[in-house]
């Protein structure tokens, strides 16, 4: 990776020639990953509209997880709820897309062991900025990237999912500013390239993929509907879920059932006490 940088850096010469060295690095590199992130994308979207479509059984079932605290119970709760996903042909563990990280990783531990080991990159300049140092406004404008890309993928997202993913709005932007500040330029050089063609991913992921992806589901109910396993009939006026291979009693039910057992304890003990 050094010797790639310095001698793309010496091709066109210059003192901006291995900042742009580093540049065009990290488009080749992200180039050569992006039909694997466009492909993991699609994966992602068409999860998402699954899990979106199957959002109300997932919550009525875990509605009925925050009442109980019976563990027999909870475990037929879990279990109903691997069914909603099973019945539905989805996965209940989202898909992470650890493939693209995995790829990016020797290119960019090559470009950080290259540029802190090199005298030569370490006091190269690049339009005023020292690519050896750690740079304040490569920082900002990485952080910045990052975060709007973060936003710009809850925009397709329906309020459910859009809230429990708030999280990527500050995980990943922080995560980007910590790595930047502790690194030279020129690592950050490529966190801010790799930031803003993810902003162009994330671009046609939202307006051409997800599009797509909810036409290509539409089609697919019609001939394969949602299957409705859970519905809030099966746990109204019920303090308890009842399965067709166990009952169990209400709260009301037990009570009931305890009432009649001491009545005839009771009225044993009054009819020896006549005898007596």
């Amino acid at each position: 990776m050094q010797n790639s940088i310095i001698w793309l850096g010496n091709f066109f010469g210059g003192h901006n020639g291995y900042g742009f060295a580093i540049l065009i690095i990290t488009v080749l590199v992200n180039l050569i990953i992006l039909p694997l992130r466009l492909n993991q994308a699609k994966k992602q979207t068409l999860q998402q509209e699954q899990m979106r479509l199957l959002q109300p059984q997932i919550n009525i079932v875990n509605k009925q997880l925050k009442k109980t605290k019976d563990q027999q119970e909870q475990i037929r709760l879990n279990q109903l709820l691997m069914d909603v996903y099973k019945k539905n042909n989805t996965k209940m563990i989202p898909s992470i897309g650890c493939l693209t990280l995995i790829i990016q990783l020797p290119f960019f531990s090559g470009l950080f062991l290259g540029i802190q080991y090199s005298e030569t990159l370490q006091h190269s300049i690049f339009f005023g900025m020292n690519l050896g140092k750690p740079n304040l406004i490569i920082v900002l404008l990485a952080t910045l990237t990052y975060f709007i890309q973060g936003y710009m993928s809850l925009a397709g997202m329906n309020p459910e999912q859009r809230k429990q993913s708030k999280s990527i709005l500050v995980i990943s932007p922080l995560m980007i500013f910590f790595f930047t500040f502790a690194s030279p330029a020129g690592l950050g050089l490529y966190f801010l390239v790799t930031g803003l063609l993810a902003l162009v991913q994330q671009a046609i992921t939202t307006y051409l993929i997800l599009p797509k992806v909810r036409r290509q589901i539409d089609e697919d109910l019609e001939e394969n509907p949602i299957v409705e396993v859970v519905t809030e009939e099966m746990f109204k006026n019920q303090s308890s879920y009842v399965t067709e291979d166990k009952t169990t009693l209400s709260s009301e039910e037990k009570i009931t059932s305890d009432d009649v057992d001491l009545r005839k304890r009771n009225a044993g003990k009054q009819n020896f006490d006549h005898k007596k």
